[in-house]
């Protein structure tokens, strides 16, 4: 992840306007590792101040929504576990609404396999009874798990192929990062010959259809904000949804496009609030 900023600082162009519901961005947006962003705590409780609703969206699946919550509130912003959508919640979510009676199994860590197991989903390493492969961020991949999705999905073609996030590296605060899910994605596909056919993250309308469940809001009155064009604008962009890119994390101004033109630019989260 870029955290440097350039000599010149580029002005503003933020909103001039409240709106109903903001979403964000995590890392790289409200906090860096963890220490929350100059200006965070200030802007979010300023939000609760006015009563509208906020969300908070991850494409991490190796934490727990109640991580997130413990986490957020030891920097000092209160938040509840309907207000976090992750790439777990909304795997687990999709599936309870499309493939409720799936047996599954997942190539990933403890806190989708945890969730899945407590929305009552069997899991089972079992190539013959699999319905649904997920691929995710696993660090503990290895030969054998990559055979039971090779048999599940090519040798006896009854599985589908889903993944929990598009991303194929997760960034660290000091530049390094680790393969993501899109790297073992990559891996299934190219030995299964089968394409993934549904992603849980952003930039997916999934993650968004899910953290916007129970709002019943129109997009045009929500926001987006978060530090990464591909992901966090990209899904409001596709939605559209109002979008605010702010520069302490990824992205950098000199990264936008004419396809940003109306994306709003922030060098720091305090500048998403009206002036």
């Amino acid at each position: 992840m870029k955290t440097g900023s350039s000599l010149a600082t580029p002005p503003a162009v933020r909103p001039s306007c409240w709106y109903d519901a903001y979403f964000f961005d995590l890392d790289g947006t409200i906090y860096l590792g963890d220490e929350a962003l100059p200006g965070a705590v200030e802007t979010i409780a300023c939000l609760r101040r006015r009563g509208v609703q906020v969300r908070f969206l991850s494409n991490n699946p190796t934490k727990s929504p109640q991580q997130y919550v413990d986490k957020l509130a030891g920097m000092g912003i209160a938040t509840t576990l309907d207000e976090i959508t992750t790439s777990i919640t909304t795997t687990v979510w999709w599936l309870t609404t499309y493939h409720r009676e799936a047996t599954i199994f997942p190539i990933a860590e403890e806190p989708l396999c945890q969730a899945l197991r407590e929305a009552g989903f069997r899991l089972s390493d079992d190539p013959s009874q699999i319905d649904i492969v997920i691929a995710s961020y696993d660090r503990g991949f290895d030969y054998a798990k990559l055979q039971t999705a090779f048999d599940a999905l090519w040798y006896h073609k009854r599985a589908i192929l889903i993944q929990t996030n598009p991303d194929r590296y997760c960034p660290f605060p000091d530049g390094r990062g680790q393969p993501d899910a899109a790297a073992i994605t990559a891996a299934i596909e190219a030995c299964a010959q089968v394409p993934c056919q549904a992603s849980m993250g952003k930039p997916s309308p999934l993650l968004l259809e899910a953290g916007l469940a129970g709002l019943d809001l129109p997009h045009d009155r929500c926001i987006m904000t978060g530090d990464r064009l591909g992901t966090d604008i990209r899904m409001a962009i596709d939605a559209h949804m109002p979008a605010a890119v702010v520069f302490t994390g990824e992205a950098r101004p000199e990264d936008l496009t004419a396809l940003h033109a109306d994306v709003f630019r922030l060098n720091s989260i305090n500048q998403l609030l009206p002036g």
